[in-house]
């Protein structure tokens, strides 16, 4: 049975393709990122948006379309764990970014309504397998990196100053990279972001103190302001730091029921911010932990789970002077749940499953490793009922490798999002159909009259 792929309503430029018959991935090898975990060779029947069966003796549904992936890898689809996907377009163009409030809002920036679904990068991520991922602002606009220095402010909130610093820099928002929606979000307020460490203090005035001690008054101002809002109303009580916006925004995170990603690389930060969750009773997330293999024994205690960039080796700063290449595999092996991110620059999407291969080369078992860009981050965002492995029930976004993931060669040849086939093109296709020469010598599309 030839390969059906191409030819699976799948041509360039050509929009998704709703499936309305079932669907069966035959003869692949398929790696489930689940409890099945690698089948050599076997069969993946999707249906009305969500995995019917999995396995190694699955059978195909009568009128099922048929897709022989005969030397080919089908896994769960590729979650980017922290990102500005859709948000930021171009770092140095200010008008193309809508990952940061600037000196306007803290922790209220909602950054959903900056989404462009038309942005050239969200079908080259496609391209490069992501089906979803988790939207997570910067403070400020100072560089758009993880750990970027920044001099936004707090929102004011009655008789206090424009320049009282900001710590948060919004809220995390999940998104699907389905081609036929317009409205992206599928998950909102899945998290507040903290900058923590050298950021922060740059934005207390210089010193880790004041940034912890302002951060602990705002989470006292919450907790006050939810115990009291009547009062709050009426303009009774005690003087609050921030506004009621952020106030709002951050009673879920003081009561538990929201996590709060610090973004912290320093082992000695990391101690800080572990002490707080204790005191503070804050469920929390870890993004960069560059030095975290230093202390992955009280992350795995803490039951912690962190977002790494497994590429970063060089000191770029004081706090990551502790920087390892096998800082993944290290808090992998102390029980530490470790998500891979790829790089900020909104053009390199290809480096979280660079980053993971990167992580196998250096220790990180291959199962964790692809689990790291697929079910973890799902678990992390508290969406694994849904998605992040390739298991019945959850919703099929499903992807078909030429070869393995984790190689720089390999790349997709289908992708699927809630069981809807993607257009394989990007802005970087259609350029090249436009200007590519013809073997033919006829004049491509963009030279014709």
């Amino acid at each position: 049975m030839k390969s059906a792929i191409l030819a699976f309503g799948l041509a360039v430029g050509g929009p998704a393709l709703a499936l309305a018959q079932p669907v069966a991935i035959i003869n692949a090898r398929i790696e489930t990122a689940g409890p099945q975990g690698s089948i050599a060779s076997g069969t993946l029947v999707m249906d009305q948006g969500r995995i019917v069966a999995v396995g190694p003796t699955i059978g195909v549904p009568a009128g099922a379309k048929i897709i022989d992936a005969k030397g080919q890898v089908v896994t769960p689809g590729l979650i980017q764990a922290s990102t500005s996907l859709g948000i930021s377009e171009i770092e140095q163009v200010p008008e193309t970014r809508d990952d940061g409030a600037g000196q306007k809002l803290g922790a209220a920036f909602n950054p959903a309504a900056g989404i462009n679904p038309d942005a050239p990068t969200i079908s080259l991520a496609r391209l490069n397998g992501v089906t979803r991922a988790f939207l997570t602002p910067v403070a400020g606009r100072s560089g758009g990196g993880a750990h970027a220095h920044d001099d936004s402010a707090f929102a004011t909130a009655g008789g206090h100053e424009e320049d009282d610093p900001t710590l948060f820099a919004g809220q995390a928002i999940g998104i699907n990279l389905a081609s036929d929606q317009t409205d992206l979000v599928f998950k909102t307020n899945a998290g507040m972001v903290l900058q923590f460490g050298e950021s922060a203090a740059a934005a207390a005035g210089g010193s880790r103190g004041a940034s912890l001690i302002l951060l602990k008054q705002v989470l006292a101002d919450t907790r006050h302001f939810a115990a009291n809002r009547a009062a709050y109303d009426k303009g009774e009580g005690r003087g609050l730091m921030v506004s009621r916006l952020d106030l709002e925004a951050l009673v879920p995170v003081v009561q538990g029921r929201s996590p709060l990603l610090v973004r912290v690389s320093s082992a000695n930060d990391i101690r800080q911010v572990l002490k707080l969750a204790r005191e503070e009773k804050l469920s929390i997330i870890l993004e960069g932990a560059e030095e975290g293999w230093r202390v992955a024994a009280e992350l795995a205690a803490a039951k912690v789970p962190v977002i790494i960039d497994s590429q970063a080796a060089l000191p770029s700063s004081f706090e990551t002077l502790g920087t390892h290449l096998d800082n993944a595999r290290v808090l992998q092996a102390a029980g530490v749940s470790v998500a891979i991110m790829g790089s900020r620059d909104y053009n390199n999407l290809r480096q979280s499953r660079m980053n993971a291969g990167t992580a196998v080369a250096h220790g990180l078992p291959y199962q964790q490793a692809l689990q790291a860009i697929t079910l973890v981050p799902a678990r992390i965002w508290g969406v694994d009922q849904e998605t992040g492995s390739l298991e019945a029930g959850k919703a099929a976004d499903v992807v078909i490798w030429s070869g393995d993931p984790l190689e720089g060669q390999s790349y997709p040849t289908a992708v699927f999002i809630a069981g809807v086939a993607q257009p394989m093109t990007s802005r970087s296709t259609e350029l090249a159909a436009r200007y590519k020469p013809a073997s033919d010598t006829s004049p491509r599309p963009a030279y014709r009259n």
